[in-house]
Parts: C-alpha cells; structure tokens; sequence
C-alpha cells in the first residue's frame, strides 16, 4: 500500500475527504518526525512504539576492496517495534 492508497483507505473508514485525510496523515507523519529529533519516544499502544537507537561507529569495508577500510560515522536511526496486538493481528 503506498500513501495514496493509504489516504483513500483512511477517507473511506473516517468519513473524511480525501483532502484531510491526506492533511490528517500529514499532520500525523511531521508529529512523529518533530518528536524522534528531539529524542522523544512516541508510543501507540496497541500499535507500537517509533524511537530513535544510536548506533556507534564503526569501520566497514569495500566489497570490491576487501582491504580499503573506510570509517563510518555515528549516527541515529529511527526504529518502530510493533505492540502486541498489532503482532497478534498480523499472526491471526
């Protein structure tokens, strides 16, 4: 499903227009990307939870270089770790 579909889906099932839905959607997508840069944690129960994990640095290699090393740098990564009844939902 990609946005497009995903804004009809929500339209159908609200009631709203299609137009706020997307603008809903939108609204929803900037609020969870506000609060993962600024380090909040944004839980949903019964959906999941959307946080940011650091991960350290580190060094890789090229594969068609086995023997160039490169540094990779710090960084954060935003994760979503699904709640129970999300994964209940999918497993029925």
């Amino acid at each position: 499903m990609n946005k497009a579909e995903l804004v009809s889906k929500m339209a159908e099932k609200s009631g709203l227009t299609k137009k706020e839905a997307e603008l809903a959607l939108n609204s929803f997508m900037e609020s969870v990307e506000e609060a993962l840069v600024s380090g909040e944690k944004v839980q949903l129960v019964g959906f999941g939870t959307f946080e940011t994990r650091a991960r350290a640095a580190r060094q890789g290699r090229n594969p068609r270089d086995p023997e160039q090393v490169i540094d990779i740098p710090a960084s954060k990564a935003p994760v979503f770790k699904a709640g129970k009844g999300l994964k209940d939902k999918v497993n029925a």
